[in-house]
């Protein structure tokens, strides 16, 4: 039995890890849901820019309002760099304080360039033995 995985949409398995799923009523087609109205206008705009037709909708639920948008299966590979590129713009830093990001940075070039002379001093050393092990001392 050989199953296709190229079109991550009909995969049966769906963790709500993406923004994305079949259609229930008609398999032609996927809903991207997205969470804010910015990201939501955002979307829109580029898939008109990129001239590709998609129904519009909303869904509400207790938490929140999700904005729904069908689109033809045949875009979704464009579709989905859209979102990607809607999500991008949109998302907060991983490391949201300035001087934390920036310290973390400093101090991870420090112990990379720490290791690296680490390593060349474990060199030096170890051309100062020779084949079986014993120390050459230099004559002066």
């Amino acid at each position: 039995m050989s199953r296709n995985f190229d079109n991550p949409v009909d995969h049966k398995l769906d963790l709500g890890l993406v923004n994305y799923v079949r259609h229930p009523d008609n398999p032609d087609y996927v809903i991207f849901r997205l969470q804010d109205e910015k990201r939501a206008e955002g979307f829109q705009k580029s898939l008109e820019d990129e001239n590709i037709w998609f129904e519009k909708s909303h869904q509400d639920t207790q938490q929140r309002r999700y904005h729904l948008f069908g689109i033809h299966k045949n875009d979704f590979k464009k579709v989905q760099r859209i979102n990607y590129a809607i999500e991008g713009q949109h998302r907060k830093p991983f490391i949201s304080v300035a001087w934390i990001r920036y310290f973390l940075i400093l101090f991870s070039a420090l112990v990379i360039g720490l290791a690296i002379m680490g390593y060349y001093k474990s060199r030096e050393k170890l051309n100062s033995y020779n084949d079986s092990g014993i120390l050459i001392i230099p004559e002066e």
